[in-house]
């Protein structure tokens, strides 16, 4: 693999570390070592920091532990449900390891696709842009569901939650995006669709092009119907009664 600079390079290597991080919390080193081929106590070495692979052996890291490693069983396995049966997904948008992870997955996923900015939701959907619009080396812009005190004008979209009968405005401070942008629009969550298509319009309104939609965890097929005309890709499918 041919590297444009040394930053690219030692980028990959450390993104091989992180994966063998996230890895090591489900696999054993003997495991690990049979997946690539490494030493035990080499391997610790890389996870410990001590050292780095060289970027020949990164690439082989990464391409051995991504065929084993289900990203979307270990999401599964830190979602949590309250007593009430609200969706809990504090452990996932506090492992920044796992985050970094989720973000260069994401690049590979949209390789070819032009991402100018990227653009979410606050709060919940932040740390996920973050790392995301960070991996892309691209500007983070996000809408909330209030005025920001200090700026002049906005854009803005309401809508109705199902079931609720209640109306959500979100605002977007003018001039963050632009007609020539090419959007990547970022959530954690998406359940009814209303609030991603609420997004959708704002980007709309402004002229700007939407290139990818990502959301990390979907739950039921409700939210389909309101995203119809565009691709979302996803990496954890829950039913409604999960």
């Amino acid at each position: 693999m041919n590297f444009k600079n040394k930053y690219d390079q030692v980028k990959i290597q450390i993104e091989a570390v992180e994966l063998l991080r996230l890895a090591k919390e489900k696999y054993s080193y003997q495991e690990l070592m049979n997946l690539t081929g490494i030493p035990i106590t080499v391997l610790n070495r890389y996870i410990k920091g001590h050292i780095l692979p060289n970027p020949e052996r990164a690439i082989a890291i990464l391409n051995s532990i991504e065929k084993a490693f289900d990203i979307s069983n270990y999401i599964r396995e830190k979602i949590e449900f309250n007593e009430d049966g609200l969706l809990d997904n504090t452990k996932i948008i506090g492992d920044t390891i796992l985050l970094r992870y989720i973000a260069n997955h994401i690049v590979r996923l949209l390789a070819g696709k032009r991402i100018s900015k990227v653009l979410t939701i606050a709060v919940d959907g932040i740390p996920l842009a973050t790392h995301i619009a960070n991996a892309f080396n691209v500007p983070l812009v996000y809408a909330k569901k209030e005025k920001e005190v200090g700026v002049s004008s906005f854009i803005e979209e309401t809508y109705t939650l199902t079931g609720f009968g209640v109306q959500v405005s979100l605002y977007l401070p003018k001039g963050l995006i632009e007609r020539r942008d090419s959007i990547l629009i970022i959530d954690d969550i998406i359940r009814s669709g209303e609030q991603i298509k609420a997004i959708i319009n704002m980007t709309k309104k402004i002229g700007a092009n939407i290139a990818a939609i990502f959301v990390l965890i979907t739950v039921g097929d409700k939210w389909k119907k309101e995203l119809e005309d565009y691709q979302v890709y996803s990496l954890v499918n829950l039913s409604e009664k999960s």
